[in-house]
C-alpha cells in the first residue's frame, strides 16, 4: 500500500509549511496533497507558492495532488478554484461537486473525502467523469468499505483516512473567530494560534471536538495502523496520514514499517499510544458512534 500526506487542515505559516514539506521530501509517503481545504482567507502561500512547493516535491519523486476548499463561499474562491484546476501540471483533489464539474474529462482527479461516495452508482459516475481515485468517507464503516470495495470500477483507486482529527463537517460561521468573540470578517487571524486546532470540552472536561476555523473536527484523533492488514485485505490502495505540527514523521515511519511487514500493526499503534491521550477516534470503522476511542468497538 501507498502512503499519502493529505492537506495541512490548520492555518500555519508559510515559514512553517515550507519547512514541512521541505523535511516531507526525504520521508517513506508516495503522495503528498497540498493546498487550502478549509478557509479561502488562508493564503499564507499563494497559488504560485503551492505550485512552487509542488514542484520541489515532485523532483524529490512523490505524487503531488492539488487539493481544494470543501466548502466555497465567494466569487474570489470560485476563480481560485478554477485556476487550481486548471494548473495543466499537477492531477487535482476534488472536494465538492463543482470541483469534479471543472474537472470532468480531465486526465484524473481524486474525488476527496468531503464527496458523498456512499454507493456503487456514485462511484462509477465519479469514474466515469474522470476519478482515478476516491477517498472513503470518514463517516463510513469498514462493512461499508468491504461493499464498494466489490462495486467500483477495477481501476478506480481507494483511499482510506487512516490518522488525524476527522473532519466533520464545515459552517459559514467561524468557530474559532466565535470562540474570541470576533464576528468573522475581523477573526484577525486566530486560528494561527491553534496549530493544531482548538479543543472544544464537555462541562465533564471531555475533549469532545477541536475547532479549525470554519472547520469543525473530531476530538481525537483516528489512528487505524494497526488495521493494516485488514486493509489490505479490503484492496485499500493508499493510506492517507493528516499533518499535524508535530510528530508526524513519527505517524509516517509507524505506518511505513506496518504496511511493508516490517513491524506488527499492534506494535505499531503501541509506537504512537503517545499520541493518543485522549483514546483513538476509531468508532466509526466499526460502523458505532465515532467518538468511540480506542482499538474495538
Amino acid at each position: 500500500m501507498k502512503l499519502a500526506l493529505g492537506p495541512i487542515q490548520y492555518f500555519w505559516s508559510a515559514e512553517a509549511v515550507r519547512d514541512f514539506y521541505a523535511r516531507a521530501r526525504d520521508w517513506p509517503v508516495d503522495i503528498v496533497y497540498l493546498g487550502e481545504v478549509v478557509c479561502g482567507k488562508r493564503r499564507a502561500l499563494g497559488p504560485d507558492d503551492w505550485l512552487e512547493v509542488a514542484a520541489e516535491l515532485a523532483a524529490a519523486g512523490k505524487e503531488v495532488v492539488l487539493s481544494t476548499q470543501a466548502l466555497l463561499e465567494a466569487d474570489s474562491e470560485l476563480a481560485g478554484l478554477k485556476r487550481m484546476c486548471a494548473n495543466g501540471q499537477f492531477s487535482v483533489e476534488a472536494n465538492d461537486m463543482g470541483a469534479v464539474h471543472l474537472l470532468t474529462g480531465t486526465e484524473g482527479f481524486v474525488a476527496g473525502p468531503h464527496i458523498n461516495a456512499y454507493n456503487g452508482e456514485t462511484l462509477a459516475l465519479l469514474h466515469e467523469l474522470g476519478a482515478q481515485r476516491w477517498v472513503l468517507p470518514v463517516e463510513l464503516s469498514r462493512e461499508t468499505l468491504a461493499a464498494l470495495q466489490a462495486e467500483r470500477p477495477a481501476d478506480l483507486q481507494t483511499e482510506v483516512f487512516a490518522f488525524g482529527r476527522l473532519p466533520l463537517a464545515f459552517s459559514a460561521r467561524c468557530f474559532t473567530a466565535r470562540a474570541h468573540n470576533l464576528p468573522k470578517d475581523q477573526c484577525y487571524f486566530r486560528c494561527g494560534e491553534d496549530p493544531d486546532g482548538k479543543g472544544l470540552y464537555t462541562q465533564e472536561d471531555q475533549h469532545l471536538f477541536t475547532i479549525n476555523g470554519i472547520q469543525l473536527q473530531s476530538g481525537a484523533p483516528c489512528n487505524l495502523v494497526w488495521a493494516t492488514d485488514e486493509l489490505r485485505e479490503l484492496g485499500v490502495d493508499v493510506l492517507r496520514i493528516s499533518p499535524q505540527s508535530f510528530e508526524t514523521e513519527v505517524v509516517v515511519e509507524a505506518f511505513r514499517a506496518a504496511a511493508d511487514g516490517e513491524r506488527d500493526p499492534l506494535a505499531a499503534e503501541a509506537d504512537l499510544a503517545h499520541l493518543g491521550a485522549d483514546g483513538w477516534c476509531n468508532g466509526y470503522w466499526y460502523g458505532t458512534a465515532g467518538m468511540r476511542t480506542g482499538m474495538e468497538p
